[in-house]
């Protein structure tokens, strides 16, 4: 092979692989609509279109994101997850878990236990509608759940909503498949 055979192969190269990426992220998308539709949710999946904006911006409204079923002993503080509220999917994040005293200042900082919170995930601190007498000690059996995006989130701080109970937890959102320039695990 010439010289200028191999020079023409490499400049195709960087093309080759551009198309090789696109193609990787296609099959993923098609996995990712494919199982859930093929697996039964009893399985422990399931696929969630996001319609509010309530946890912008690490789930924006028209993400699409995986829920995996986990044991309500196995969520955590910082957890993304999702459940059911008055016949809809919520998706909010752990902030207290069943016992631990939450509070939460004017200025909208978080503290648990008495201790401030590391919230690296939110953009704007708020008080938002809180309409529960603070400091809460999180029942039993339940967890305090907040919106990313505190100043338009309606959370556990609403007595309309509350903690949420172990019953109404589908699982944890553990994956955003689209904007596929988002695509990525969730924490």
């Amino acid at each position: 092979m010439s010289r200028a055979d191999q020079s023409h192969r490499r400049r195709k190269n960087p093309l080759a692989a551009v198309f090789r990426a696109v193609g990787i992220i296609l099959l993923i998308v098609i996995i990712a609509i494919c199982v859930p539709l093929i697996v039964p949710k009893t399985m422990g999946y399931q696929l969630y279109t996001v319609v509010s904006g309530s946890m912008e911006p690490a789930v924006p409204t028209g993400s699409l994101v995986y829920i995996k079923y986990v044991e309500p002993g196995d969520i955590e503080t910082g957890d993304i997850i999702a459940f059911y509220y008055n016949n809809k999917v919520l998706i909010k994040r752990v902030i207290g878990l069943p016992g631990e005293w939450v509070n939460i200042d004017g200025s909208g900082n978080v503290y648990i236990n008495g201790e401030l919170l590391d919230e690296p995930y939110i953009t704007d601190r708020a008080l938002g509608d809180c309409s529960i007498t603070l400091p809460y000690q999180v029942p039993d059996g339940r967890y305090f759940v907040l919106g990313d995006h505190r100043s338009t989130s309606r959370d556990s701080r609403s007595t309309l909503v509350g903690p949420v109970s172990e019953e109404q937890i589908m699982g944890r959102v553990t994956l955003r498949i689209w904007p596929l320039n988002r695509i990525g695990f969730l924490q």
